[in-house]
């Protein structure tokens, strides 16, 4: 029967306390332990055996050499203890039933002092081996029962002797007990611990689904009244236009007030939506292109790798990066032209925008649009991913953005810490691994 067969639930337990059992399992792994503590006992017991404190005789015999051999033995074979627990403890008790008869038959060449336990203290290690072993546990205790019913010597019964082989046979099993009950009494605490924190971090990620959901509510209600009032103008005024200049722009200000509406929904749907199967398909990068081209910029796409390697979260920041920079081109480089690398790696997805000098002075109006903090968020939102973002002037007088991103983001377990807010200041450092990931 293999280790792994007769050991219990406990067997692998190191018996040393939570703060010791680390280094311990270190410094010393657990073939160079059993060999020193069996290497211990070997010395242990031979010195204490030739000192005349166990059963070792005032004249020597040959038989008594061969025991102390024996015994050495027996001792050595604590370093088995893990693979035969069984075996290990029935040598130890078999040693001393030898010892026993043959002190009491007078072969070892004359008996002992009467206040002396002549079993081996290696008595105090086996013992517990019922304990730590459940499958070993029935003949287990009946060996550990007879080992203390002989190391006792009860029908010889000797106050000091009794005590002794007792205490011999019990202290394993009672120290094993307790730190069985230690461990099994940590690993509860442990775990409600982990619970309440699962608890407290679900508790923060309902309360900020909830705020999406809320700022998604009041986008819609506002942003897309006006969004439609600047629609239906734009429409009604490509009706009533009489040159075709007039309903052209019309026109396009009308299809660019509906694409905005559909963005827009996107978003909110992104907001409120909870899990990441159920969000909208992120658009294209060659419709970026060949709005971008519609407008007068030259620009040109260079696509490498399969966009399937990427996570639909990570698609969707390569799709923002590209836009972002397409939009600030067009505000601040007009007559640019513009090159779009995008690189889907095994593990990492690079995109690089880049464009050449402005052909001639941006349009003040047009500049001076926008909240000017787009590459700010969008440094934000790739770092969200675990990405990095760098924007930098290029050699040719134009303007680069790259950014790195992971191929993957996990839905199982956050991308990041989740931002402490005072809301959740009680909320634990750590993320579990069971929340949802930072989208």
């Amino acid at each position: 029967m293999s280790e792994r067969e007769i050991a219990g639930p406990g067997c692998g337990r190191s018996p040393l306390p939570a703060w010791l059992a680390p280094v311990a399992t270190r410094w010393l792994p657990p073939v160079r332990r059993d060999i020193l503590l069996a290497l211990a006992f070997v010395v242990g017991d031979t010195l204490l055996t030739l000192s005349h404190g166990t059963w070792w005789p005032q004249q020597p015999g040959t038989v008594a050499w061969c025991l102390l051999g024996l015994q050495v033995l027996v001792d050595a074979g604590l370093v088995l203890r893990r693979r035969a627990p069984l075996a290990v403890l029935g040598a130890v008790t078999a040693y001393t039933v030898l010892v026993t008869v043959l002190v009491y038959a007078g072969a070892t060449g004359g008996r002992p002092g009467p206040w002396t336990v002549w079993a081996p203290m290696a008595a105090v290690l086996v013992a517990y081996l019922p304990v730590a072993y459940p499958a070993v546990r029935r003949p287990g205790w009946a060996l550990v029962g007879l080992l203390t019913l002989v190391s006792a010597r009860f029908w010889d019964p000797s106050a000091a002797v009794i005590t002794i082989a007792v205490l011999r046979t019990t202290l394993g099993p009672l120290l094993a007990l307790y730190f069985g009950a230690r461990h099994r009494l940590v690993s509860v605490l442990r775990e409600r611990a982990e619970r309440a924190e699962r608890e407290k971090y679900l508790l923060a990620a309902q309360a900020r689904a909830d705020e999406r959901a809320r700022i998604a509510a009041e986008m819609h209600d506002v942003v897309t009244h006006r969004l439609s009032l600047m629609v239906l103008s734009a429409g009604a005024l490509r009706v009533r236009a009489r040159d075709e200049e007039t309903r052209r722009s019309a026109e396009e200000l009308r299809a660019a007030g509906c694409q905005a509406l559909d963005e827009l929904r996107d978003l909110v749907g992104i907001l409120r939506t909870a899990e990441e199967s159920e969000r909208p398909a992120v658009g294209d990068l060659t419709t970026l292109v060949a709005e971008s081209e519609s407008v007068g910029i030259r620009t040109e796409l260079t696509q490498v790798g399969d966009p399937g390697r990427a996570s639909p979260v990570v698609g969707r920041t390569a799709y923002r990066v590209v836009q972002e920079a397409l939009t600030n081109v067009r505000k601040h480089a007009p007559g640019a032209s513009v090159r779009v690398e995008v690189r889907y790696d095994t593990d990492r997805v690079r995109v690089r925008v880049a464009n050449t000098a402005a052909a001639g002075p941006p349009d003040h109006a047009l500049a001076r649009s926008g909240s000017g903090s787009g590459l700010a968020g969008l440094r934000q939102r790739i770092e969200l991913v675990r990405g990095t973002l760098s924007a930098r002037p290029g050699p040719d007088g134009g303007f680069e953005v790259v950014a790195e991103l992971p191929a993957y983001v996990p839905t199982a377990e956050p991308a990041v810490e989740p931002e402490r807010t005072p809301e959740t200041a009680t909320a634990p450092a750590t993320t579990p691994k069971t929340t949802e990931a930072v989208r």
